[in-house]
């Protein structure tokens, strides 16, 4: 018999087996910077998959300057810069020229999106997406992509009564614009937290002649109490009580936050109705884009952009 001490076997176990619906519905993922959070990045490339749409918020008082070279510089890195145009803070017609113009010959942008923008008052003529639209700037510059906004919880500065009459008036003109025009258009939408609703609110859409492709807005990694400080921020609704609800469990509170129950609730959705309207996912990296960049690739969406996307 042996007097050697034993020696406890181990176990490799390797990564968590990725779920074949949330990779599918992962492909082809976007993410959000500022100028000031790009600055901190040192390389794109070792975060995120070649090709990769990179929104670029535009905070009222933000140079243009500043945008337009982390434009530039996302461009050289390989990735799809789409840049924001908020109506309420361009000052005309002229100045939203000017914009497009320096984005399209010093950062090769071809597409934006196009929105109101969380400022109250307009600093100039323009207050909504659909008057920047009408101007035909985009098109002259041959932008071939423009998103527009979508709100799964309604929005209560478009529509004060709690009702979404004026939010699916908006989304039938843009549904017309997008029938009369050459431009590839998507709804990217406010992030949310509880998938039933959103799913209830995208299937309404379609039945309501609404064929507009949703881009899925999910709230990456962060801390709950940074979480729940944006999404009233941003004005998010019902699905708040979900954070809030998280935030009562004290075994939770101090665990971050991830998406995955949203995520896989929806995946596994669009798995069994392929048709479903929701195309895409639109992340905020609210905790950081390192972060969110690293949930994505471990829950299989380092695969890159699909070919009908680059």
């Amino acid at each position: 018999m042996s007097l050697l001490p034993f020696k406890k076997k181990t176990v490799e176990t390797g990564p968590a087996p990725v779920n074949p619906a949330v990779e599918a519905f992962l492909k082809g993922y976007s993410i959000e910077v500022m100028p000031r959070t790009a600055e901190k990045v040192e390389s794109f490339g070792d975060l995120l998959p070649k090709g990769t749409r990179v929104y670029i918020a535009h905070i009222d008082g933000t140079p243009i300057e500043d945008m337009v070279t982390t434009a530039a510089r996302l461009r050289d890195e390989g990735f799809d810069p789409m840049p924001h145009f908020p109506a309420r803070i361009i000052k005309d017609a002229a100045t939203l020229e000017d914009w497009v113009n320096r984005y399209s010959s010093e950062a090769g942008v071809t597409q934006g999106l196009i929105l109101a923008g969380g400022v109250a008052e307009p600093v100039g003529e323009f207050h909504s997406s659909m008057q920047l639209l009408e101007t035909g700037i985009f098109d002259r510059a041959g932008f071939k992509r423009l998103h527009v906004a979508g709100h799964p919880e309604g929005n209560k500065d478009i529509d004060p009564d709690g009702s979404d009459k004026n939010v699916m008036d908006a989304l039938r003109w843009k549904q017309k614009f997008r029938e009369t025009t050459d431009a590839d258009m998507a709804l990217a939408t406010q992030f949310c937290f509880d998938a039933g609703p959103v799913i209830e609110w995208a299937n309404a859409l379609k039945a309501a002649g609404v064929e507009i492709p949703v881009h899925i807005g999910v709230a990456g990694p962060a801390k709950l109490q940074t979480l729940i400080k944006f999404a009233i921020a941003c004005g998010v609704g019902p699905s708040l009580k979900v954070l809030q609800k998280r935030a009562m469990d004290v075994t939770k509170l101090l665990l971050p936050y991830e998406p995955n129950e949203f995520i896989t609730e929806l995946a596994e959705y669009k798995a069994a109705h392929p048709d479903f309207n929701i195309e895409q996912v639109h992340f905020f990296p609210l905790g950081g884009i390192k972060t969110n960049a690293a949930w994505v690739t471990e829950n299989g969406g380092a695969s890159g952009v699909p070919a009908n996307q680059a």
